[in-house]
């Protein structure tokens, strides 16, 4: 089990890398998405070893209620950090979001972590931990949930989201809206009698939307490719 969280981790690692790089916000998009999905895949994994080797992974179970956050004078020197990745399940009455790599959160006062939520966003803010600040701002929740009842609980090395649902028992396909629309956009037909074709279209699809290094990394390719005699590759 310990193998495969780690060649997780390694992939999220690297998705986080392309995530730096792209400038796209469709690829972006898309790349978070892949992200908190190894995420939570990790949690998950790394619940269920510790629950075999009869190991209790939670540190300080206790519930913090969402109370309005007090603002305090920064730290100098320290700097916030917004983040914008995060692991989630659900349950029927509430979603769970994991802020993950948030290593001695534990550790802190209880009073450097707050939180804030409306029917359809929350916010988290951890302060002074490891020198920075950290943020985690989600809105246009897919669904409607129960601010009143949401609430957060410190556990190792992570921060815990409960967010209580407005209609139980509904699942949540996503997390947001934006997610939604991502992944429910149409994709180009693959052509299975034509995979050329299918090929081309996609290819043309990248070029169009892409920016300028997108378009000089094809162009490229496409002329590679008539150089080498296959003249049907053509934007």
């Amino acid at each position: 089990m310990a193998g495969i969280v780690d060649e997780l981790r390694q992939d999220v690692e690297q998705l986080k890398q392309f995530l730096d790089q792209a400038t796209r916000p469709k690829v972006k998009d898309i790349l978070s998405i892949e992200i908190r999905k190894l995420e939570t895949e990790i949690i998950r994994k790394s619940e269920l070893s510790k629950k075999n080797e009869g190991e209790v992974m939670s540190v300080d179970e206790t519930a913090i209620a969402s109370k309005p956050a007090i603002v305090q004078p920064r730290t100098p020197g320290v700097y916030t950090v917004e983040v914008n990745t995060y692991g989630w399940d659900q349950s029927d009455k509430f979603m769970k979001i994991y802020m993950t790599d948030m290593t001695g959160v534990q550790d802190i006062p209880k009073g450097n972590v707050s939180s804030s939520f409306t029917n359809r966003s929350f916010k988290v803010e951890i302060k002074e931990l490891r020198g920075k600040n950290y943020v985690l701002h989600v809105g246009h929740l897919l669904d409607a949930i129960v601010p009143e009842d949401s609430y957060i609980k410190i556990k190792t090395d992570m921060v815990l989201i409960m967010l209580k649902k407005q209609k139980a028992g509904q699942t949540w396909a996503y997390v947001t809206e934006r997610e939604k629309k991502v992944k429910d956009k149409p994709k180009p037909k693959v052509d299975d009698a034509d995979p050329t074709a299918g090929l081309m279209t996609m290819m043309k699809q990248m070029y169009d939307e892409g920016d300028d290094e997108m378009k000089r990394t094809i162009a490229k390719a496409w002329t590679e490719s008539r150089e080498k005699g296959n003249p049907q590759f053509d934007l």
